[in-house]
C-alpha cells in the first residue's frame, strides 16, 4: 500500500471488524511459525559475529575515503546483534530462561543497552502498542502536551520528530534504561545487574581503547558504528508504528487486534540490511506474537497476508517514506492522526 502525499486527510487505517481478536489472529498461524530451531538460532549468533568482525577488519584496513562504507556495514552487524537480543527478551531465542539472559547480556553489552531495562520497557511497548499517552515508543504527544513542554524538550521534541529522527533512539536509550529508579521494584534487582553489567564493560573497554588507540581511535572502532547503529534502531522503530494514516488510540478505544495487526508496518529494505538484521523489518508477526522467533517472521508474515491481507501494511524504505513520515508526523490529531508543526503553527 502507498499514501500519497498530495493526500491531505488519508483514510485512517481502521480494523473493519471489530469482533476480531488478537487471539483470532494467532490462532491463524502456522503452528511452525513458533517453533524454535536451535540450529538456526546459534547459526544466526556465528554469522553476525563473523559479520561484525568482517566489519572490523574493514575498519582497520580501509584507508580514509573507505571508512564510511566500513562504518555503515560495522554498524548494521552490530544492529543485528541487537535483534537476537531483541529475540532473547522476548525469550524466542531459546527454551531456558538463563540461556535468554544471558545472550542478550553478552550481545547488548557492546552496545552500552542494558539487557534487563530494555526488556521490560519494550515487553511494555508491546502491550501498549499505539495507545496514546501510554506507549513508549515513538509515541505523539498532542497538541497540550507538546505547548506545555519546556523550550529545551520542544526543540528535542521538534528535532527527533523531524530530520534528526536518526538519534531518537539515543535520547529513548538515556531516558529509559539507565535509571533503576523509574522501574518497579520487583525489577529493581535485574535492571541494577543490567546496569552494573554495561557500566563495567564501559569503565574497563572504553579507557582502553583510549589508551591503545586514542580518542580518534574510540570514535573509529565504537562511536561511530555505534551512531551507525542508533540510525538503524531510530529507523525501525519509528517506521515499525508511523504513518500518515496510522492512529494512535487513547485507552477506552484501544483494540489490541487492530493496534498490532492494522498498526504495525512491514519495510523492505535493502536486502544486505534485511540479512544482517535478521528481518526485523518483517515486523507485522512480531507484534501479533513475540513468540516467534526472527527466523519464522518471513513464513508468518506470508501466512497474515494470505488470511489478514486487507489488514496487512507494507511499505519501501526510501526517502519518500522517511520525508512523508519526518514531515508529517508530528503532533496527534483525533481526525488525521497526525497534525504537522507547520499546521499547528498556522492555527
Amino acid at each position: 500500500m502507498t499514501v500519497s502525499l498530495n493526500t491531505p486527510d488519508p483514510q485512517l487505517r481502521v480494523l473493519t471488524n471489530p469482533d476480531i481478536t488478537l487471539s483470532d489472529i494467532i490462532k491463524s498461524l502456522p503452528k511452525s511459525c513458533f517453533r524454535q530451531n536451535l540450529f538456526k538460532a546459534w547459526s544466526g549468533v556465528i554469522i553476525n559475529v563473523l559479520m561484525v568482525a568482517l566489519g572490523y577488519m574493514a575498519i582497520v584496513n580501509s584507508p580514509w575515503f573507505l571508512l564510511p562504507v566500513a562504518w555503515i556495514f560495522t554498524g548494521t552487524a552490530l544492529t543485528g546483534f541487537f535483534v537476537i537480543g531483541h529475540d532473547a527478551g522476548h525469550r524466542s531465542f531459546a527454551k531456558h530462561r538463563w540461556v535468554n539472559d544471558l545472550v542478550g547480556h553478552v550481545l547488548m553489552v557492546p552496545l552500552i543497552y542494558p539487557f534487563h531495562s530494555w526488556r521490560i520497557s519494550h515487553n511494555f511497548h508491546h502491550a501498549h502498542t499505539n495507545k496514546l499517552g501510554v506507549d513508549n515508543a515513538w509515541r505523539p504527544f498532542d497538541v497540550e502536551e507538546y505547548v506545555n513542554l519546556t523550550p529545551i524538550n520542544r526543540f528535542v521534541y521538534k528535532q527527533i520528530r523531524g530530520y534528526f529522527w536518526w538519534v531518537g533512539s539515543i535520547i529513548h536509550w538515556a531516558n529509559l534504561h539507565l535509571n533503576w529508579n523509574s522501574f518497579d521494584e520487583k525489577d529493581r534487582g535485574d535492571v541494577k545487574c543490567s546496569i552494573t553489567v554495561v557500566v563495567v564493560f564501559a569503565a574497563i573497554s572504553f579507557p582502553t581503547l583510549i589508551l591503545t588507540t586514542g580518542i580518534w581511535g574510540f570514535a573509529k572502532f565504537w562511536l561511530v558504528p555505534w551512531m551507525v547503529y542508533h540510525f538503524w534502531m531510530s529507523t525501525f522503530t519509528i517506521v515499525h508504528h508511523t504513518a500518515v494514516d496510522i492512529p494512535f488510540k487513547p485507552t477506552k478505544e484501544w483494540n489490541a487486534a487492530e493496534a498490532q495487526l492494522v498498526g504495525s508496518v512491514h519495510c523492505d529494505y535493502p536486502r544486505w540490511v534485511e540479512f544482517l538484521c535478521h528481518d526485523i523489518n518483517v515486523h507485522i508477526p512480531h507484534h501479533v506474537s513475540t513468540a516467534i522467533p526472527s527466523y519464522n517472521l518471513r513464513i508468518a508474515h506470508k501466512s497474515l497476508k494470505e488470511n489478514w491481507g486487507e489488514y496487512v501494511y507494507e511499505r519501501q524504505f526510501n526517502w519518500v517514506l522517511m520525508k512523508e513520515i519526518v514531515e508529517q508526523c508530528h503532533l496527534y490529531d483525533p481526525e488525521r492522526a497526525y497534525l504537522s508543526f507547520e499546521d499547528h503553527s498556522s492555527h
